[in-house]
């Protein structure tokens, strides 16, 4: 583990190589697992904010989902997430040529909203797990991104530098050069 500001950093982001292609992995991030993504406590105000304009673009029983369970839920271990369809996929998931997307992001990328998504589905495979006196930044390995371990691998980019966007977005960019100049050192020996 490595301290960068208030962080402990898993060496794994330096170690693990990881590159995403959504058209390999068809999203399945978004439609599998036991819980929604994690949300930070101010993510669901926005969340309530936006849920207006991104509704248009989302599938009925997405809608259905979000108008029992509300725009963000508490999951069994009480943590706030997103809502699911069906204790399956995340209810903001639309579908682009069988490719799970998220409807939030669309909405953001067609610039009708300036928020990108969840924090934690932006910086995936990295989980953060908030300490009483600091961030654990950690790798979140799950079989489902085998793939990306490959395409990491050929690329030669670690899990830092494909999170970069992210992890700027979560801590800064002075925070990231601290990181990337630690990195260069380790990976360097």
């Amino acid at each position: 583990m490595i301290i960068v500001g208030d962080t402990l950093v898993s060496d794994e982001l330096f170690n693990v190589h990881f590159s995403c292609n959504i058209n390999i992995c068809k999203g399945q991030c978004c439609i599998e697992g036991d819980a929604g993504a994690p949300l930070a406590d101010e993510e669901t105000s926005i969340l309530q904010q936006i849920f207006p304009i991104i509704k248009n673009y989302l599938p009925y029983k997405s809608l259905e989902s979000i108008a029992k369970q509300g725009t963000f839920v508490k999951d069994f271990e009480g943590e706030l997430t997103t809502p699911l369809v069906d204790n399956k996929q995340c209810a903001y998931v639309v579908y682009e040529k069988k490719i799970a997307m998220c409807g939030i992001e669309k909405a953001y990328f067609d610039k009708k909203i300036s928020f990108r998504k969840p924090v934690s589905c932006h910086l995936y495979p990295i989980r953060i797990t908030k300490n009483a006196n600091y961030d654990a930044v950690n790798y979140h390995k799950w079989d489902v991104c085998n793939h990306a371990l490959k395409q990491g691998e050929k690329e030669n980019k670690r899990v830092y530098e494909y999170a970069k966007e992210a992890l700027v977005r979560k801590y800064g960019i002075k925070w990231y050069k601290e990181l990337s100049e630690i990195a260069k050192n380790l990976i360097d020996k």
